[in-house]
């Protein structure tokens, strides 16, 4: 088992010294999604939205929200992140009026740590964003679940969610 880092002598919480790790390239990808009626589902592919771009608002709220991530996650350090990508995809079955917004976010830096927090943050942010903005329409929605989905880089190595 390994030794718990984020507690000091006093076993009160702490933010983990990194200073003496290694500085690699480091990404991660979350995905989060968000289930949406009909009535959004159209909005948001025609642009009807009334506070506008519903994918456009959402990506820039993700990007702004993975560069503030420490200001918001006690012990997360502050990173000097060098990429940010959201994307979103349409999983539509139309037999059951599912229509389901994938959001995937990746994160990149060069660092002493990992970006998965960032990553987490950005596509919990894009999501909420779409609550946001649809909210008028059907309060109904249901976000969830976000995850991560890969890293690489660090001393514990990549990671890869098996999927299902």
């Amino acid at each position: 088992m390994s030794e718990l880092t984020h507690f000091n002598e006093q076993g009160r919480a702490k933010m983990v010294d990194v200073s003496g790790k290694q500085e690699t390239v480091r990404t991660a990808i979350a995905k989060s999604s968000i289930l949406v009626n009909e009535r959004i589902y159209q909005q948001i592919s025609e642009g009807s939205n009334k506070k506008g771009d519903v994918f456009a608002v959402a990506q820039v709220a993700g990007i702004m929200a993975a560069k503030q991530t420490s200001s918001i996650i006690p012990m997360c350090h502050p990173l000097a992140l060098t990429g940010i990508n959201i994307q979103f995809e349409w999983n539509i079955d139309p037999n059951t009026a599912h229509y389901e917004v994938l959001i995937l976010a990746e994160v990149k830096t060069k660092g002493l740590t990992g970006v998965e927090m960032e990553a987490l943050t950005a596509a919990s942010v894009a999501a909420l964003t779409i609550y946001d903005m649809c909210k008028a329409v059907g309060k109904e929605m249901i976000i969830g679940p976000t995850m991560l989905m890969n890293k690489t880089g660090g001393k514990n190595g990549d990671f890869t969610r098996q999927q299902d």
